[in-house]
Formats: C-alpha cells, structure tokens, sequence
C-alpha cells in the first residue's frame, strides 16, 4: 500500500502570508505520528517563478538540509519558470526544457511531468514528456503500478477561471491512458479546489490551494476564498490498484 501526501498551489511570493500557510501545512505534515511515503507537490511552488521564491520553497520543503522525514515529490506549474527552478529548488544545471522526473517508492512509481508551457497559463504535455512517460514506463517492473502527476487538470471543474486553463489536447492523454492499463490515476493540482472526477476511465484527483481556495459558482461572487484553512490530501494505492483519496484541512 502506497500513502502519498499531496499540497498544491503553494504560490510562494516572499510575502509572510505565503510563508506562513506553506509552514502550517509543512508543520502538520512533519508532525503526523504515522509515517506517509512521500510528499507531492503539484506546481505554482512559486508565485513569480524568482530564484528568491524557490530558495524559500526549499527551506520550507525541506530540500536543502534534508528534514523532510519523507521523499518530497514535485512538478512545475503555469506560474514556475523551468530554469530557476531547476537551479534553486532542484539543485540542477538550470535548463528550459520540461521538468519531467520519477520516483519509485514501495508499491508504485510517481511521474511527475511538466505540464506548463513557458508564458501561458494554460497546460499542455508536449512531445519530449510524452516520449519521457512511455520511455519510463517501459524501464519500470512490468507489474509496477504507475501514477501520473502534473499540474493542469485534463477534465472540467465547472468553475470557469480553472476550465479556461486545463490540460489540452486531452484525446492524446486519453489515447496513452488506453494504451497503459498500469497507470491507476491522476494527481494534478491548479484549481485551489479539492476535486475528484474521472478521465478516460481513470480518477482525476485534484489536490486543493495552499494559498487560497476557489470558490465555485453557487458559492459566492469573489474567486478567491483567502481565509479558507488551508487544504491537503491523501492519496492511497491499494495492493489492488485501488485509489482512495482523503482531504484534510489545516487550521
């Protein structure tokens, strides 16, 4: 059984707002008396894609000085900017191309794939992560299940700020989900809503905003939910293939 925690949305703009929400989720996650097996984050880690944002997104990810007390997982956003990232939050060459990287852990690999197309906020999975996803699934154990991260939603939230702005050309995604029965699911993040919904017969698990949360049509005029507590999730991999996702929130 695979338990991965999941924060999304961090936007990390060296304000003391920011800071402090990405510190409550970190601190309660840190703190669970029971052990997860990782943590994922699914992009917009910084707000303006600044070497500074990353630098902090490190410290308070535990990356540079290694107290994380589990492996932390991520991928970039519409609001990251690939070579800073590499550099400050990675410890990489800084490079342009997509940020596309994968973890196997005890019971499943994690394909954390580069969803964002430099300049836009809309989401894309272009050529070289498409040929990074099947390269990498054919080098993994045959009975390994798989789990997709990244970080633009492939299906409708029925909210139109994030549905202006997800996955496109989702009959290519679809098309490989065809093709690959071991990928069990999923995980993105962009809208700042927890969400659960189906795509090409597998879950869509969509991780809530740690900056803030979205508020949906019936729920009010003003978008943007800035006092909502702040929101995670777990995610758990049965032996089955099975997938569960719990929510939390941090107050």
């Amino acid at each position: 059984m695979l338990v991965l925690a999941h924060i999304s949305d961090l936007h990390l703009d060296g304000t003391t707002r920011a800071s402090e929400r990405a510190e409550r989720v970190r601190d309660h996650l840190w703190g669970l008396p029971g052990r997860v097996d990782a943590l994922l984050v699914t992009g917009d880690i910084a707000d303006h894609g600044a070497e500074s944002e990353y630098e902090e997104a490190a410290r308070v990810l535990g990356l540079r000085d290694g107290d994380a007390p589990f492996p932390v997982l991520t991928c970039p956003g519409n609001h990251d900017s690939r070579a800073p990232y590499r550099e400050a939050l990675l410890g990489e060459p800084a490079a342009e191309g997509p940020v596309n990287s994968v973890r196997v852990l005890d019971g499943a690999a994690v394909l954390m794939c580069d969803s964002s197309i430099p300049g836009e906020d809309g989401g894309a999975l272009d050529d070289e992560t498409y040929d990074w996803i099947e390269t990498t699934l054919d080098g993994l154990d045959a009975d390994l299940p798989a789990l997709l991260a990244f970080h633009h939603p492939p299906i409708a939230l029925h909210h139109p700020l994030p549905d202006s702005y997800r996955l496109g050309d989702p009959d290519r995604l679809a098309a490989l989900l065809e093709r690959r029965p071991r990928i069990a699911g999923l995980i993105t993040g962009h809208a700042h809503t927890p969400a659960a919904g189906s795509f090409a017969g597998r879950p869509v698990l969509v991780g809530p905003g740690v900056t803030w949360t979205l508020r949906l049509p019936w729920e009010g005029e003003q978008v943007a939910d800035r006092d909502a507590p702040v929101g995670l999730a777990f995610h758990v991999l049965d032996d089955a293939g099975g997938l569960t996702t719990h929510f939390r929130v941090v107050v």
